[in-house]
Order: C-alpha cells, then sequence, then structure tokens
C-alpha cells in the first residue's frame, strides 16, 4: 500500500508518500480501502508532536475516513469484505489502506458518498457533543461561533439552526461572512488578526455585544481561542455557557472574574476522550446525526479535493486557515 508518512516531527513539507507493508487485520479489526480521508485540526499537530497523543512513527495522520472493507481480523462480527464505512482511525487514514477496531466503525447510509461520509463525524460528531452534551442548546437560545467559516465552525452553525437557535458567526473576511451566512448565521462579526491590543480587545467585544443582543449569547462557541476568547466572554449571556473547543490562534487566558459577574460556565470539549469513554452515547449521537443527514437538516460543505500525493497541501491550507468547509483527500 503507499501511505503519506511523517517520520520526525514538523510541518506538512516533512511528510513523505511511500511505500508500505500491506496492513493485516488482528483480533476484533477490520482492514479497510481508504476511499476517502477529511483533513482536521489535530492533523495539523500530530505531524508537530503538539497533540494530545504521539504516536510511534513512522505513522500517516489523517483519523476519519470513508471507505470499503477488505478483510476482517478474528472475532468481528457484523460486518462483512465490501461494506460501505465510516470510521475514526486515530492516525493512518492517509494512505490507501488502515486498519480500524471495528466497533469504531459506522455503516455509510445509502446514498451517501464517500467524501461525504468521512467530512461527517469529526465535525458534526464534536458539535452534537460540545452543543447538546455540554452547552444544553435548547430552541431560542443565542449561540455565537468563533471560526465560523471552518469545517467545524459551518457544522456548528448548521446544528445550532436545526436545534432552534439564533446563530452569530464570528469570521475573518467577507468571503467567509458569505459562507457563514450561506449556512444559516443570522448575523456576521468580521474580525481582523490578532494579537490585539487593549483597545482591539474592547472594540471586538462591543461588536459581539451588540451582534448578540442585549441579553448576550447564550452559549459561546470558541473554535478558535487566542486573542478572541476574552472578547467573546465579555459578550455571554447571564448564566451562559462558554464551550473550549479549539485553539489555532493560541491558549486564551481568561480573566476569571467576568465568569463570577455574568455566573456562567466555562466547559471542556474534547469530543474524542467522550467517544472512547462514552461508547452507547457517541453511537446513539451519530445516528442522530444520520437521521439529520438524510432529512437535508445537515450537508457537510467540501471546499477542496485533493489527491494522497497533494495530502501534505491539504494539511497546509487548514494549519494556514485558508480552508472553509471540509478539506478531503480522494484516496484509491
Amino acid at each position: 500500500m503507499k501511505a503519506l508518512l511523517s517520520h520526525s516531527a514538523g510541518g506538512p513539507e516533512t511528510l513523505l508518500l511511500e511505500d508500505m507493508p500491506d496492513p493485516v487485520a488482528g483480533p476484533g479489526q477490520v482492514v479497510v480501502a481508504v476511499k476517502a480521508c477529511s483533513i482536521n485540526f489535530p492533523d495539523t499537530l500530530i505531524i508537530r508532536d503538539l497533540y494530545q497523543f504521539r504516536p510511534a512513527r513512522p505513522f500517516a495522520p489523517g483519523s476519519e475516513i470513508a471507505g470499503v472493507i477488505t478483510a476482517l481480523g478474528d472475532g468481528v462480527t457484523g460486518w462483512a469484505v465490501g461494506d460501505r464505512v465510516i470510521g475514526m482511525v486515530g492516525n493512518g487514514g492517509l494512505a490507501t489502506h488502515a486498519v480500524v477496531e471495528h466497533n469504531r466503525l459506522f455503516a455509510l447510509p445509502d446514498g451517501v458518498d464517500f467524501d461525504t461520509g468521512a467530512s461527517l463525524l469529526m465535525t458534526y460528531g464534536t458539535n452534537y457533543h460540545g452543543l447538546v452534551d455540554r452547552g444544553h442548546i435548547k430552541a431560542g437560545d443565542v449561540v455565537l461561533v468563533l471560526g465560523a467559516a471552518g469545517g467545524v465552525g459551518l457544522s456548528a452553525i448548521e446544528l445550532s439552526k436545526a436545534f432552534g437557535a439564533r446563530v452569530i458567526a464570528g469570521v475573518s473576511s467577507e468571503d467567509k461572512a458569505a459562507l457563514a451566512r450561506e449556512a444559516g448565521a443570522d448575523d456576521v462579526v468580521i474580525y481582523g488578526r490578532g494579537p490585539f491590543d487593549k483597545a482591539q480587545s474592547k472594540e471586538l467585544a462591543e461588536a459581539f455585544k451588540v451582534a448578540c443582543g442585549p441579553q448576550g449569547a447564550n452559549i459561546v462557541y470558541d473554535i478558535v481561542g487566542g486573542d478572541y476568547s476574552e472578547p467573546a466572554l465579555r459578550a455571554i449571556a447571564w448564566e451562559g455557557r462558554f464551550l473550549v473547543v479549539g485553539f489555532p490562534a493560541g491558549i486564551a487566558r481568561l480573566p476569571l472574574n467576568l465568569t463570577l459577574l455574568k455566573s456562567c460556565d466555562v466547559c471542556g470539549v474534547f469530543w474524542g476522550a467522550f467517544t472512547a469513554r462514552e461508547p452507547v452515547r457517541f453511537k446513539h449521537e451519530v445516528a442522530e446525526l444520520f437521521a439529520m443527514l438524510k432529512d437535508g437538516r445537515i450537508a457537510p460543505r467540501i471546499s477542496a479535493r485533493y489527491p494522497l500525493e497533494r495530502g501534505a497541501e491539504a494539511i497546509a491550507s487548514l494549519e494556514n486557515r485558508l480552508a472553509v468547509g471540509k478539506v478531503v483527500v480522494e484516496i484509491g
């Protein structure tokens, strides 16, 4: 098989497309011929040794795949060679074949193509867990989404609207603002690039407050971090929920006196750990997402497709914050 491999810590330019021995399914595992692998923010971190876990090298990044089962390991039931599946692999997705634990697979619904299937679990799964389990979203809530034009952000807009919320999208350009509105955002705040001085931070907080309305945001969905977090926290509602989802702009430092003044919660959203700790709830939430996909309430927006040999470019586009929507590497 072929795989895009990381031999040492570094950026996308360090990845090499190489031949590898074909994988063999161990007990409880299956081999999947990968047809599509979506790129997610953890892929930019794991190759630099900045993610929560560090796989042994060489390894291929890529954690979210869609493909066809080609082999079954001992003890695997409920699956057959030829089944169309989507799955979570942690890493190893940017390859022609991947070994997947059988309980990390889901049947790809009829009529759903591989690119769409590979773009569903991490973004919509993260957001469903964040908005429902951690944010307790309800109809009529005001949701402020930072980084709203990326794959996670656009799906957060869609899901928030599906749950009956009013959505304010925070984005960095007019083009991204148009995408956010197309996804259903009710209003948009366009911000510049940090770092911000005190006056710029205050100006952004005021812009968030105006857009969110006099009561503030019931949920702040922070995918960005850095200097964007504090202005968003200043726009939160009484007893609001500030959800920490990611920090491509850096890890924020929040003045905790603001949480007292607004009696608000700051909640972490670690979807990967949730899926491992709560497998039954995870499967239920994936079933809910499949139903929403079938009903047309959600639809992954794929903005760019790359072949495997250009997989490093796909990761770079996300790392450099050039991507809007989902980026998919097509394989095979």
